[in-house]
Parts: structure tokens; C-alpha cells; sequence
């Protein structure tokens, strides 16, 4: 067991060896014989233009994203390079339950998702996708008055916040310890306000953090409380 000292209290078992980072997910001979669920998400102008989230029905899966570079004068994440991002992930078995309960319930995207009313402002193109041997299908949408669809859309979009946080959260823990401060407080906001989800998907990060003697008091307790959430979700 590891033992931490942050803000006077002694933190047991909470940072990487006793929370444990997400394993990172094993291709099996069985991964591809399972139904998976994919999220896509494009829109030019942003961060992030484009990401796609893929998962099985065992939670594991993977997130890719195409990050745009930053000009030196943007003030967050300055000089941040264009680059693609490829990261397995391991999401709780509640939320891959609720997705592919919603895919079928939807029959597996068979289905109408796009409002059909005008002048909607242009949040992104998404598409839900489902693939396996019980069916396939597909919808795009920029919005949906779909409950279902809607909530799928705010859980996918969901973890790819926290994945998008735990990126900037490396890249500011290497080049800006400073701005990790802000930047752990937002991501606690998202957290609170269900902006952010499957905290576990971004563990080694926080986990590195909480080790991190060298960085404020306040982030590191900060890691540790997100890590207990992490644990929560599991």
C-alpha cells in the first residue's frame, strides 16, 4: 500500500496503487464476436473537430479524436501541436449497459434521429452506430427532440470530455504546472455537473498527479478526491 501526505492528512491506498489505474483493455479472440456501439462527433472550428468513441459490450473500446493545433497566442494550451489521438478505454458496466440497452431499444439506430425543425443551430454532426450479429444500423443527427437519442448523445459526449481533460491535464502537468490549478477545478465542476463521466478512463493521469509531491498541495488533493470518484463509478 502507498502512503500520501496531502494537506496534513494521510492519504492511504488512494493514488496508483491502491486505486489502480484502468487496466488497459486486452484484445481477446471474443472482442470480435461482441455488438458494439459507436458515437462520432465532427465539427469544424473546435479544439477536438472530430472524435469517435467505439464500445463493446464489456466496456472496453477506444477513443480516437483529431486534436487542431494552437497558435502561440491563444492563452490555453499555447503552442499546442495538431496530432491524432488513439486511447483504449474501459468504461463501468452501467454505462455500457445503459448504451446498448438504448441501442436496442432504438432498434439499433433503424430509426429517424434528426429533428426535423429549422433553423436549429449547428451543434455538430453525430452519428450513432451499432454493429453485431442481433442487427446493425446507423443515424446522423445534429440534434434530436429523442429522449433516448439525446441521452446517449450527452453520455458519449460526456466521456469525451473527461478523455479531452485528461489530455490537457498531461499536457499541462509536462509544460504548465501552474495552470493544472484552474484547470483541476474545472474538471471538478464538469464532474459535478455530469459534464464529465467515467473519471476510471483517465485514473494513471490523475493518478500521477496525486504522486506528484513537486505540484501544489491543492491539485494533488484534488486527484485524490476525483480517484475516489473514479472508484465510486466502478
Amino acid at each position: 500500500m502507498r502512503v500520501v501526505w496531502v494537506g496534513g492528512v494521510l492519504l492511504a491506498g488512494l493514488t496508483a496503487s491502491g486505486i489502480g489505474q484502468t487496466a488497459q483493455p486486452v484484445a481477446d479472440s471474443s472482442a470480435k464476436s461482441q455488438p458494439s456501439v459507436s458515437f462520432q462527433f465532427d465539427r469544424a472550428g473546435l479544439p477536438i473537430p472530430h472524435f469517435a468513441l467505439r464500445v463493446r459490450e464489456d466496456g472496453t473500446g477506444s477513443y480516437q479524436a483529431d486534436q487542431a493545433a494552437r497558435s502561440s497566442t491563444d492563452s490555453s494550451m499555447r503552442g499546442e501541436a495538431a496530432q491524432h489521438i488513439d486511447r483504449p478505454i474501459g468504461l463501468s458496466s452501467a454505462t455500457a449497459s445503459k448504451v446498448f440497452a438504448a441501442a436496442r431499444t432504438l432498434d439499433h439506430f433503424n430509426v429517424g434521429c434528426a429533428s426535423k425543425a429549422k433553423n436549429i443551430a449547428d451543434t455538430g454532426t453525430k452519428t450513432l452506430s451499432y454493429t453485431g450479429a442481433d442487427g446493425s444500423g446507423s443515424c446522423t443527427y445534429n440534434f434530436s427532440e429523442n429522449k433516448t437519442v439525446a441521452m446517449l448523445t450527452d453520455t458519449f459526449l460526456a466521456i469525451a470530455n473527461t478523455m479531452d481533460e485528461g489530455r490537457k491535464l498531461e499536457f499541462l502537468h509536462r509544460y504548465d504546472r501552474l495552470g493544472l490549478d484552474e484547470e483541476m477545478n474545472f474538471l471538478t465542476e464538469q464532474v459535478e455537473a455530469g459534464r464529465a463521466l467515467e473519471l476510471e478512463t483517465i485514473s494513471a493521469t490523475l493518478s500521477s498527479l496525486a504522486d506528484d509531491t513537486a505540484l501544489m498541495q491543492r491539485v494533488r488533493l484534488r486527484a485524490v478526491q476525483l480517484l475516489e470518484k473514479a472508484k465510486e463509478g466502478r
